[in-house]
């Protein structure tokens, strides 16, 4: 009688080196870690994947970089996916944490930082932000703003995104 593991091993070439899997074993570790993986990021919060800032994006590049070891055989597949579960839990705690404390919040996702109050471009914001006059017309282009004179106030997000308030008509 072959047991739960000895199924999963016939399928997923669990005792196999990575060298040793065979296209079966690793369509279906492609198949069960796509599913896995769609269920553990729902299991998240919805802007995992979405606005994304430097405390996402970390999230994302450790699971991708974990779930294709152990797609690849690489690392060991169970204990890779328990990897990944306990990073997104931890993720989903520090934001959990991070809406109660503003502090927390600033040490994590970072802030905003003003590169346009009434029309002018705080030259010193622009430069602390590692952003030339030509990335910051390109982005307010991008927001159907041809010049700073038409801005109220101009924020680089902490998405690293441009976000544009227009100065009333």
């Amino acid at each position: 009688m072959i047991t739960v593991y000895g199924w999963a091993d016939m399928i997923l070439g669990l005792s196999l080196k990575s060298e040793q899997l065979g296209f079966g074993h690793m369509a279906a570790r492609a198949f069960l870690m796509y599913l896995l993986l769609v269920v553990i990021v729902r299991a998240g919060k919805k802007r995992f994947l979405g606005r994304a800032t430097a405390f996402d994006v970390i999230l994302m590049i450790m699971t991708g970089s974990i779930a294709a070891r152990a797609l690849t055989g690489g690392a060991p597949f169970f204990p890779a996916i328990l990897g990944i579960i306990v990073l997104v839990a931890i993720h989903w705690i520090i934001s959990f944490l991070a809406r109660k404390s503003s502090v927390l919040s600033g040490l994590v996702k970072g802030h905003s930082t003003l590169l346009v109050k009434d029309g002018n471009v705080l030259k010193g914001a622009l430069a602390a932000a590692h952003m030339s006059n030509d990335d910051l017309d390109e982005d307010l282009r991008e927001k159907s703003v041809s010049n700073p004179s038409e801005v109220a106030e101009a924020r680089l997000e902490r998405s690293g995104r441009l976000s544009v308030i227009r100065k009333e008509a």
